[in-house]
This record gives C-alpha cells, sequence and structure tokens, in this order.
C-alpha cells in the first residue's frame, strides 16, 4: 500500500474528535483510528444521525435504568423524597382544646415531674390526722417538680370539675381568709387546700395584701391557665374566719367527696351569715373593754365608768363616720377624742380621778394588736410586701390615733390641764384586780372581732395568763418590760396554736384577743402626752418603748406557734418535711 498524503495525516479538529465515525476507509483503504472512535465490536447509539450525534459527560450511561420522570423539562428538589423509601405516616392531629379542659391521658395521681433533682424526690411523711394547714404548708415550700402526690384526688365524674370554676371558688375562699386578717402563708395553704382536692396539684397561689392570683399548668406541655381577684373590703368576723376553715378542712379531707356546687353553696351561707354579735352588743364590749384596761393600768371604779363612757362614744362616731364613707384614718381619729375629751376634762374640772388612766383605757380598744401581729407574721414567714402593707396599715391608723389625742390635750394644756407624764412610775400592783381586768379585757376583745361564743371563754382564759406570766415577770422578777411582754406573747401564741390544732382552725381567734392586755397603751399615751407639752425627747422615748412592746408582742406570738409546729409529734408528723429557705451569713 502506498503511504498515506502528508495532508491526510494532519489532526483533526475537536468537532471531528467528539464524533462518532464509522469504521472504513479514509482516502485509499488506509484505516484511520482516533483516540475517541469507538472501538470495533462496541455497539453504535442509534439515537437521532450516528455521524452527528454527540454526548455529554453528564449522560447517563447506557444500561442504567433510571425512572421515568415525566417530561424532560421536569425538575426535581433536592428536598424530594426518593423513589422507593417510605416515609411513616405522623398521627392525625389532636382537635384544638381549651386550656381550661384537662388531657385525657393525665393523671393527678401520675403525674411525671419535670426533672428529678440531683438528691432525689423527697419523702414527705404526714399523715392524713395532721392538720391540712401542716400538710399544704409543707407541700408549698416544696417546689412543684418535687411536690409527690401524696393524697388520692376526689374525682366528681369522669372528668372533673372544669378548671375556671375551680380556680374561681379558690380565689373566693382566699378572698375572705385574707378580708378577715389572715396570715398571709395560711391563706397560701388554704387555697392550694382547695386546688388539690379538686386534682389541680400543679398549681400557685400568690397572695399579696391587695391581689390573689393562682396559676395551674394541665402538663408540662399545655398552657397554663391563671385567674386573680382584687380584695378591696376588709372586715373582721372570725366567726366567718372559723367558718371557711371547716369548708377547707372538709374540701382536703379524703374521706368526703363534696361537689363544686355544693362547695359554692356553703360559700355562699358563710357569706350571707350575720355577724354573731348586734350592735349594741358591740358598743357595750368596747366600753368594758376600756374600762378593764383603765383598771389594769391602775384605775378604780370612777375611772372604769369613764373610761367605758368614752369609749362607747368613739365607737358611736367612728360607726356614723364608717356610714357616711370616711376613711377609717378619719375613722380612727374621731375615735380617739372622746376618751381623751373626758380625761382632760375629769382633771379640768378637778375631780379626784387618775386621767390618765382614763385615756390609756380608751386608747387600748383602738390599738390595732390584729393588723400588727399579722404584718409581722408575714415578714417572718418571708412575705416581705404584704408585711410591709400591714405595717403601713398599722403605721396609718396609730398616725390617726396620735392625731386625735395630740388634738385634745393641745386643747387641754391650753386649758390648764394638769396631766402629769410621769404618772406611769406610780402604777399600784395588785394582781387579783389585774388579773380579773386581763379576762375581762380578752373576753371583750374576742366579742369586738366576732368571734364565735364557744371560743370566747377559752380566748379569754388565755389572755389571763399571759398577763399573769407578764406580771410575774415583771414586777417581782425585776425584768424589762419588753422581754417580760415578750416571753407573755410567746406563750399566747403556743397556747392558740394547740387550741387550733385541736380544734382544726385558725389560730387567730385564739391569739388576737389574748394579747390585748400586753398592748402598750399606757407607753403610747404618755409619749402623746410628753409631746403635747413641748417634752419632744421625753416623748420619743415613750413612743420607741412602745414600738418595742408592739414588736415584742408579734414576735412572740409568731415565736410560740413556729415552735408548737417545731416539737409538736402527731400521728405520722415529721420535722423533716417542713422546709424553709436557708439563708445564712447574708447569702
Amino acid at each position: 500500500m502506498s503511504e498515506p498524503d502528508t495532508e491526510d495525516r494532519k489532526p483533526r479538529s475537536d468537532e471531528a474528535r467528539s464524533a462518532y465515525p464509522s469504521s472504513g476507509r479514509d482516502g485509499d483503504d488506509s484505516v484511520v483510528t482516533s483516540e475517541f472512535t469507538i472501538p470495533l465490536g462496541i455497539p453504535q447509539p442509534t439515537g437521532g444521525v450516528a455521524d452527528s450525534s454527540t454526548t455529554s459527560e453528564f449522560a447517563v450511561p447506557e444500561g442504567l435504568d433510571v425512572p421515568a420522570v415525566g417530561t424532560e423539562s421536569e425538575t426535581t428538589s433536592e428536598f424530594a423524597v426518593p423513589d422507593g423509601l417510605e416515609v411513616p405516616q405522623l398521627p392525625a392531629a389532636e382537635p384544638e382544646g381549651s386550656a381550661f379542659s384537662r388531657p385525657s391521658t393525665y393523671s393527678v395521681r401520675h403525674a411525671p415531674a419535670a426533672f428529678t433533682p440531683p438528691s432525689g424526690i423527697p419523702a414527705v411523711r404526714l399523715a392524713e390526722e395532721a392538720p391540712w394547714q401542716d400538710r399544704m404548708r409543707t407541700m408549698l415550700r416544696l417546689p412543684v417538680a418535687e411536690r409527690p402526690a401524696l393524697e388520692p384526688v376526689h374525682k366528681i365524674g369522669e372528668t372533673g370539675p372544669a378548671v375556671p370554676r375551680v380556680l374561681d371558688l379558690t380565689l373566693r375562699i382566699g378572698e375572705l381568709l385574707l378580708a378577715g386578717g389572715e396570715g398571709a402563708e395560711d391563706v397560701e395553704a388554704a387555697m392550694f387546700a382547695v386546688c388539690r382536692s379538686y386534682g389541680l396539684d400543679r398549681c400557685e397561689p400568690t397572695v399579696t395584701f391587695t391581689l390573689l392570683s393562682v396559676s395551674y399548668q394541665p402538663s408540662l406541655v399545655e398552657d397554663p391557665v391563671s385567674a386573680s381577684r382584687t380584695v378591696r373590703r376588709r372586715g373582721t368576723d372570725y366567726t366567718r374566719l372559723a367558718a371557711v376553715f371547716r369548708l377547707v378542712d372538709d374540701l382536703s379531707d379524703p374521706g368526703t367527696a363534696i361537689s363544686l356546687e355544693e362547695a359554692y353553696r356553703r360559700l355562699a351561707e358563710i357569706r350571707r351569715n350575720r355577724h354573731p354579735y348586734p350592735g349594741w352588743v358591740l358598743t357595750g364590749a368596747s366600753g368594758l373593754l376600756a374600762g378593764a384596761a383603765s383598771v389594769l393600768v391602775g384605775g378604780d371604779f370612777l375611772v372604769f365608768i369613764a373610761a367605758a363612757i368614752g369609749a362607747m362614744l368613739g365607737d358611736r362616731l367612728a360607726w356614723l363616720c364608717a356610714g357616711r364613707g370616711l376613711p377609717e384614718f378619719y375613722q380612727f381619729t374621731v375615735a380617739a377624742m372622746p376618751p381623751a375629751a373626758i380625761g382632760v376634762a375629769l382633771t379640768v374640772a378637778h375631780v379626784d380621778v387618775n386621767a390618765s388612766a382614763v385615756i390609756t383605757g380608751g386608747l387600748f380598744a383602738l390599738l390595732p394588736g390584729r393588723a400588727l401581729v399579722a404584718g409581722v407574721q408575714d415578714g417572718l414567714t418571708g412575705f416581705y410586701i404584704t408585711a410591709a402593707a400591714r405595717l403601713l396599715e398599722v403605721m396609718y391608723f396609730f398616725v390617726g390615733i396620735v392625731v386625735g389625742v395630740l388634738l385634745i390635750l393641745y386643747f387641754g394644756v391650753k386649758l390648764g390641764a394638769e396631766l402629769n407624764p410621769d404618772a406611769a412610775l406610780s402604777l399600784s400592783e395588785r394582781p387579783v384586780v389585774q388579773i380579773i381586768a386581763s379576762i375581762l379585757l380578752s373576753m371583750t376583745f374576742a366579742i369586738l372581732l366576732q368571734q364565735e361564743r364557744s371560743t370566747v371563754l377559752l380566748v379569754a382564759l388565755n389572755g389571763g395568763v399571759a398577763w399573769c406570766v407578764y406580771g410575774a415577770m415583771h414586777y417581782p422578777g425585776g425584768l424589762s418590760p419588753v422581754a417580760s411582754t415578750a416571753v407573755a406573747a410567746g406563750l399566747v401564741g403556743l397556747f392558740g396554736q394547740l387550741l387550733s390544732r385541736y380544734r382544726f382552725a385558725s389560730a387567730l381567734p385564739y391569739t388576737t384577743a389574748a394579747i390585748g392586755p400586753l398592748l402598750p397603751g399606757s407607753a403610747t399615751y404618755f409619749g402623746l402626752l410628753s409631746m403635747a407639752q413641748n417634752h419632744v425627747d421625753k416623748g420619743l422615748v415613750s413612743l420607741a418603748k412602745a414600738a418595742s412592746l408592739a414588736m415584742a408582742i408579734a414576735i412572740g406570738v409568731n415565736l410560740g406557734s413556729e415552735i408548737s409546729r417545731l416539737f409538736l409529734r402527731l400521728p405520722g408528723g415529721s420535722a423533716e418535711g417542713r422546709r424553709a429557705a436557708k439563708r445564712t451569713r447574708g447569702f
């Protein structure tokens, strides 16, 4: 064969290289091959024109099955699920329910905790025989996630009552307790007991001076439900307070099942019930209280009559101001004027009578001992906002008394009334008469607080014991009045807590009236008298003494209650179950 021409040996173009030429002879019989030429024996593609078809490096190799995806222009997303991969079907979404209904799979008894603390779930060992106050207070002092389900929950029907109605009943009960002067911690315990009695264990009650709120979370995945109520009116009625405590006790008793309608009916009856004592009885009780207080500080029978008349006039004037809608500040101011006016009038008339005892007796009926004890108790138990509000209320009442008495004393001094601020140093010691006067004072104080008739005698004896302890420590023992008052008030709190546990009731009816003989009426009066006579330094010292006595009373009552809870052992009781915040060395 002849050699190919030089023209035939030149390299081909790229277009020729990428083609699929068929085997043959180029020019003459010589075979020309390229590195892109399909080797012999490999079938050539048949799509379109063989010589002009081109392939891409992204072309799918022949023999690989690719599922058809419709037209050639159809595109797929990188997020598309590959064909052949089975995706599990999600369950159908539950219909959107209300936040006020509990889930059908939720059980209070087997409620899952949010988390398990490192120390484990604490075991609270309190028997059902223990008062509900102790049981609920123990539960409240634990975080929500650490509260074990201790008691079986009453189930009314299959689904239970509606959550908004339970919260409304809880707030109404808490309103009556707070308006009646109950401490914030006991109000929270009562609200928590009502919620748990109807199956709402994941609830958080909150109590301030004028606002009550409760929040309930059905489960960890559902929205919480909250409700609140404002306390606008306050009234002292310990009979109503005892009835509310009996209702809460019945609701928290596992052996009784009280429906929500029955609880509402009983609560409506409690609100509709009239006070146990008519108005004329209360007026007479205020007079007897002032007369007994005047005898307690050294007065005789004439002083008793004068103080009683002044206190009754002040009580009627206060009722008149209340009917006209005047605030309590002006009611206290007006009520403090008649006893002071009678004392000054007797002095100006040169009647042989201890005018200081008359004015002091009238002040005893006005001193806000109930609000003072409740305020200090809230502060000692950690409710600082409520405690500050209560103590501010006490300060306003005290300022009202000061204004009323100072106005009368100022005019009395201008008229030439010879009132001796040092008369407090010459008090006569008459143990038998003073003990009888202290019992009468406590009994009439209990009537003014609208207590049940069955509790009046007990609280009167408690007040007599308190005065015996104070007199024995102060007069023969020679201890300071502040220390003697603190010890006597501690015994009042201890006995009051024991009586409340015995009767499964509030401790206020057994402690508030019993501290009446210990109230600093004389120190308050002599401080005001010194200030009216321009002896400001001596007056401030006497008023500081009165404030110290008041704080000693409040702290003593609270300490006695805490000692009874700490050391008293009831069946199944445990001191370990009651926790408090640990704050030491300023941390």
